[in-house]
């Protein structure tokens, strides 16, 4: 320490410091080179111990500095101090490199230790002398000066809990070292209580992991892609010529010509692949998964169940895992690097009208990520032309609306129609026409082109989901993905520790430990309790719904009490919509009550995997909001209005409560209220305000945590914040399902009753806009890293997909044959009507009732409301006349319609299936250009190994030759052997290398 002329003034070695006395003291590093011949000189011990394995075994040579007795110094030494040591930040690009500058930062640890809050800070490192030139860094505190400091650090304080964590640490550490990463640690940062653990992946273990994992690289062999000729050339020029605006800005998103032949990484082939360049050979995102993968794989035997750092997650060692942003996305001196440009092109509202760079959101975020965009890209493309459609359909309504003779029928007040009391004693007879606005505005969505309209749409999702995977083997291919196959995952850290549980109980041996596996016995108090948690969130729903249905009657009669003559007309909408709204209200509050209890029963499960949990939450959570969001939906759709009874016999709840009634025009208005209404207020409050709100709360609730224990030191707060300590205080990454199961429900909106609701392509087209680049900015600038996965395909989601465009076919029919009044209209216009028009339809609709035939006490009790004495009430049903014998009595009319309506139903939905399979069967899969391509590839790699082997055998032939000439030489000229310079014997003989 003489020769960098710091004198730090030395105490009495009377305070021995706890187990966190070590730290850093400002980018100074205490290592100097006679540390161990001279132990007095420095005052500090070494310990050997950081380890839990023998340095002897490793091959490395560990100094661990575990406690420093004191070190005190005055102020102007701290300055002194402080002017002569470089800042480390900028070499290391502040977290993006190890403090050297040179390797970089694939994967980040982080943990909670206790710090003492008076301390400056000292650093220790730790070095790892081997040929890898491995290192660790790590930073503990340093105690304070004062005499009050020293009688609280000399206390012995003893945390086991903690002593524990650290112990597991220090051993996954040495583990990972021992598997060849590189780590470096830092606990001198602005965030007190929490240290960071860096690790690097070198060259030689990169190239190992990537041939566990068949990683897929470029090799150098280049070949020509197939371009159009001819007609479809030009048309493509034209396109791109056309579409160049909305193109983004990224050298990924240009069209190639050429292509590097891609082949599953060898480290004995090396020479075929571009190592021209091996820093950028593998990629960020690439190398982070293979950091990933070996800390899945490597194990803490102090945890026996412990398998990897999804267990040591779990048990607290440590508190986050994530690999690095590549740099900040803001700022004026921000280097160029693939986040802030995803941030420029891809995730701004600016560049909504704009493809997505699809390629580069692979390249940073992984496969599984960019298929998930790419999927929602494509799902917005196809919303295009349904969103045209359904606005032509409703245009169309409104054209003809005035041209629709049953609604100008209830409109005209010359009928003089007198209409049944709507609810019991309070409610008063009726004039029709008051309701000629119901029956104008349902006109608009129950018209003849409703039924072309859910024609096209089921064919449209068919063709959706073809255009999807022929996008998808397009992706695959430009990915290098085709022939990859998922490999089983590591078992999950719940199901192993099960695995343990079972065995302990069990008695075994510990070495059978590992054979034991969870039967179907053992999860069979779990199934239960998911069978009757299901059970019991279905019926819960039901009975919210049942809740809203009695609201909805109580305050239609109590508005039919209170309300003036003109303000009786608006009753039902005023109903309808209120209702609506807390339908709304409660589905966004059960959403998040359902998503919760799903993975709670899911976790309960213990699955094995990681893959087979994420399946099971996805069904469980998709079942519970499936039924949360359409409930209502199908209540007033095919339940509303079915069993009500007839005037003088109705149908009662709890003996109190009449069953609501559909409005004279039919149910298919109301559908389409409530409808619009659960569909848009779920798309803006939860899709949209949620995911912009809640993230913004949490940070801004961790940044008001982290300014509570920042230090006070000045120079620590202006100390600008490293990249680990940057994306530590960014959200974790909690997976796509909840981005997929909005969506998921969206496509049900969209199809499910798309009859009712013409314009449900086009809200739910605005909305993805919106939401593209809302989940775009989410991930680029409010998320940390997610580890890159692999995938080629969505996953089930795909087949949930599949399971909603056949439902919709199903669901359609029955809306168009029984909640329109599409078929009666059929039914009358060809069997009934006089003229061929539909004039006379509303009347032929209507049944008559005598008022003399009400039960006691349910008679209106004002029977002269309409200023005259009703004698004769009318009510929207079937039934034969109160003059006819079997008066009341359902008629042969209604029979004819239902058999109408049940035919149609029959045939709308084979018609539609057919043509939707039929869509499927004459679309391929693969794309023909794409599996030519592939075809290519598989050709030239086999004439690249053909090439390669004929080399060797050339080289082989070449070796035998000059052997065979050498050894003719010898016999011709040098009967006998030779002796050399140094005095043994020569030979011209030489041996053909093992080939």
């Amino acid at each position: 320490m003489d020769k960098d002329e710091i004198h730090l003034r030395r105490l009495p070695a009377a305070a021995p410091w706890g187990p966190h006395a070590d730290s850093e003291f400002h980018g100074v590093d205490f290592l100097p080179e006679d540390l161990n011949e001279a132990p007095e000189e420095t005052g500090m011990r070494v310990n050997k111990k950081y380890s839990c394995l023998p340095a002897e075994e490793k091959g490395i040579h560990i100094i661990n500095i575990r406690a420093i007795e004191d070190i005190g110094y005055d102020q102007h030494e701290s300055t002194l101090l402080n002017s002569l040591s470089k800042n480390p930040d900028a070499d290391c690009k502040y977290g993006l490199y190890f403090r050297d500058g040179k390797r970089k930062v694939d994967y980040i640890l982080v943990y909670h230790y206790k710090k003492s809050s008076a301390g400056k800070t000292l650093t220790r490192r730790v070095h790892h002398n081997d040929s890898s030139a491995r290192s660790t860094k790590q930073d503990q505190p340093l105690p304070g000066k004062g005499a009050q400091l020293e009688m609280r650090e000399s206390e012995p304080h003893v945390d086991y809990h903690e002593d524990d964590k650290r112990f597991r640490r220090e051993e996954y550490e040495g583990n990972l070292v021992e598997a060849g990463l590189e780590l470096e640690r830092d606990e001198d940062t602005k965030i007190h209580g929490v240290g960071f653990v860096k690790i690097h992946a070198p060259w030689n273990v990169l190239c190992r992991e990537a041939e566990f994992l068949k990683l897929k690289m470029p090799t150098k062999k280049m070949y020509q892609i197939n371009q159009t000729h001819g007609l479809l050339k030009k048309i493509n020029s034209v396109i791109q010529k056309i579409t160049e605006p909305i193109q983004p800005k990224v050298a990924e998103h240009k069209p190639q010509t050429v292509k590097r032949l891609s082949y599953p990484f060898s480290r004995e082939k090396q020479h075929l692949f571009d190592l021209s360049d091996r820093d950028s050979f593998f990629d960020s995102k690439t190398r982070s998964t293979i950091v990933y993968e070996i800390l899945k794989r490597t194990t803490c035997t102090k945890a026996k169940y412990s398998m990897g750092i999804t267990s040591l997650l779990a048990n607290g060692v440590y508190s986050a895992a994530y690999p690095l942003h590549d740099g900040d996305y803001e700022g004026e001196n921000v280097e160029p690097n693939d986040r802030k440009l995803l941030c420029e092109e891809w995730a701004s509202y600016g560049v909504f009208y704009k493809y997505q760079p699809i390629d580069l959101v692979r390249k940073y975020f992984g496969e599984k990520i960019g298929l998930y965009f790419a999927w929602l890209g494509v799902y917005t493309q196809m919303l295009i032309p349904a969103s045209i459609v359904g606005i032509i359909v409703f245009l169309y309504g409104c054209a003809t609306v005035d041209e629709n003779i049953p609604s100008m029928e209830m409109c005209d007040q010359r009928n003089n129609i007198t209409m049944c009391p709507l609810c019991d004693r309070t409610c008063s007879y009726w004039k029709m026409s008051s309701a000629c606005a119901t029956a104008r505005a349902s006109h608009l969505f129950d018209n003849p082109a409703t039924v072309f309209f859910s024609v096209f749409m089921a064919l449209w999702a068919a063709t959706f989901m073809e255009h999807w995977k022929r996008k998808q083997m397009r992706l695959n291919y430009r990915w290098d993905l085709t022939g990859f196959e998922e490999e089983e995952d590591h078992p999950r850290a719940e199901y192993e520790a099960k695995v343990l549980e079972k065995s302990l109980r069990k008695e075994h041996k510990q070495k059978e430990t590992d054979k034991e596996k969870l039967t179907w016995k053992d999860r069979f108090p779990a199934y239960l309790t998911n069978f009757v948690g299901i059970i019991f969130m279905v019926g819960l729903t039901f009975a919210i719904v049942f809740g809203v249905i009695i609201y909805r009657i109580s305050t239609a009669a109590a508005l039919a009490i209170s309300s003036t003559p003109s303000g009786r007309s608006s009753v039902r909408v005023t109903v309808t919509a209120t209702a609506v709204i807390i339908n709304l209200v409660v589905i966004i509050i059960l959403d998040e009550v359902y998503g919760c209890i799903a993975r709670w029963l899911t976790q309960i499960e213990v699955p094995k995997t990681d893959k087979n949990f994420e399946e099971r939450l996805i069904f469980k959570a998709f079942l519970l909001k499936f039924v949360n969001a359409y409930t209502p939906i199908f209540y007033v759709a095919f339940f509303k209005g079915r069993f009500v009874g007839r005037p003088g016999d109705y149908v009662y709840i709890f003996h109190s409560f009449r069953m609501e009634e559909c409005a004279p025009g039919g149910c298919l208005m109301e559908l389409c209220i409530q409808l619009s209404i659960i569909m848009l207020g779920k798309q803006l409050i939860q899709n949209n305000l949620f995911e912009i709100g809640i993230p913004k709360m949490k940070k801004f609730i961790r940044y008001m945590k982290l300014k509570r224990r920042r230090s006070l030191d000045h120079e620590e707060h202006m100390k600008k914040k490293q990249r680990y300590e940057v994306d530590y205080n960014l959200e974790p990454f909690a997976g796509l399902t909840p981005e997929y199961m909005e969506m998921i429900i969206q496509f049900g909106f969209v199809t499910l009753f798309v009859a009712s609701f013409p314009l449900a392509p086009l809200f739910a087209l605005l909305n993805n806009i919106i939401e593209i680049r809302l989940d775009a900015k989410k991930f680029v600038t409010e998320l940390r890293r997610p580890v890159a996965v692999r995938a080629k395909d969505i996953g089930i989601w795909y087949n949930i997909l599949r399971g909603i465009g056949k439902l919709a076919v199903i669901i359609n029919a029955f809306v168009i044959s029984f909640t329109s009044d599409f078929i009666p209209r059929l039914v009358y216009l060809y069997m009934y009507s006089e003229n061929g028009t539909m004039h006379g339809f509303v009347n032929h609709t209507l049944s008559s009732f005598n008022v003399s035939d009400f039960q006691a006490g349910t008679a209106p009790n004002d029977p002269m409301d309409l200023g005259y004495e009703v004698q004769i009430c009318r009510y929207k049903d079937y039934r034969e006349p109160p003059w006819s014998e079997n008066k009341y009595d359902i008629s042969k009319d209604f029979w004819a319609v239902l058999a109408a309506r049940l035919a149609f139903v029959i045939v709308f939905q084979n018609l539609v299936m057919f043509m939707s399979d039929f869509v499927d069967w004459i679309i391929p899969d693969i794309p023909k250009d794409i599996s030519q391509q592939i075809h290519k590839e598989k050709v030239l790699m086999v004439e690249v190994f053909m090439r390669e082997e004929q080399g060797k055998l050339q080289m082989l032939e070449t070796w035998k030759d000059n052997d065979k000439k050498k050894g003719e030489n010898c016999n011709n000229h040098s009967p006998r052997l030779p002796r050399s310079r140094s005095g043994s014997l020569s030979s011209c003989h030489s041996y053909p290398l093992d080939v």
